[in-house]
């Protein structure tokens, strides 16, 4: 096996809820090799609230470009294009705040960044190359979103129908859709598209297996 000179980035955007987590893992677990792949989350690079108080960390707006650490994701990225490995922060989601913890990444010959606005910043767009957008219809993402919120993150109904109506949705079509434009390719209905996820694997499959002639 030969790595690549350079590994491939693919950035995989579109609204929360949109499936773009699961085209990410579709898209990994169709790759016979799986040190070959690694994906990144932006949702780990939400900026470090730990001096603001609790009141005011609960008022974050998730759904803005400010509320992500752009210059972290950035020279992480960067770090393993020239395949030095990374320590990946995380995020607590009920402290509403960046862990301690971090996760230890290692470089690999692919490299999915998925999240609502890898699109929306131009430095880390340059760092791409196949840009994907995950169009999906609204009323699906709020119910994927409200599932997943409940479940995963302890929130209660209330407040998560007061996120979505206060900032998801107007962020969403504010930010995050208008970054649509810079897509190489657009998938509807998400992890639901078998067609467009075959097709992605497949093109990522031949780019390792010409490397690796």
């Amino acid at each position: 096996m030969t790595t690549l000179d350079k590994p491939v980035v693919i950035g995989i955007a579109g609204g929360s809820g949109s499936g773009k987590t699961t085209i990410a893992h579709e898209i990994a677990e169709g790759i016979t090799d799986q040190d070959r792949i690694v994906i990144i989350t932006q949702d780990s690079y939400y900026k470090d609230n730990t001096g603001v108080p609790m009141e005011e960390r609960m008022k974050i707006n998730y759904d803005h470009p400010d509320a992500f650490d752009m210059p972290l994701l950035e020279a992480q990225i960067s770090q393993l294009l020239h395949r030095k490995p990374i320590e990946m922060p995380t995020y607590d989601f009920t402290a509403h705040t960046r862990s301690e913890k971090t996760i230890h990444i290692e470089p690999a010959d692919i490299i999915i960044l998925e999240g609502i606005l890898v699109l929306s910043n131009e430095d880390i767009r340059n760092l791409m190359d196949i840009k994907v957008y995950v169009d999906t219809d609204d009323d699906i993402r709020f119910i994927r979103r409200l599932e997943r919120d409940m479940k995963e993150r302890g929130r209660s109904l209330d407040s998560v129908i007061n996120q979505y109506l206060g900032t998801v949705k107007p962020m969403y079509h504010q930010f995050i859709e208008p970054t649509k434009r810079y897509a190489d390719i657009i998938v509807p209905e998400g992890g639901e598209n078998n067609v467009a996820i075959d097709m992605l694997t497949t093109k990522l499959r031949s780019i390792l297996i010409d490397k690796d002639k």
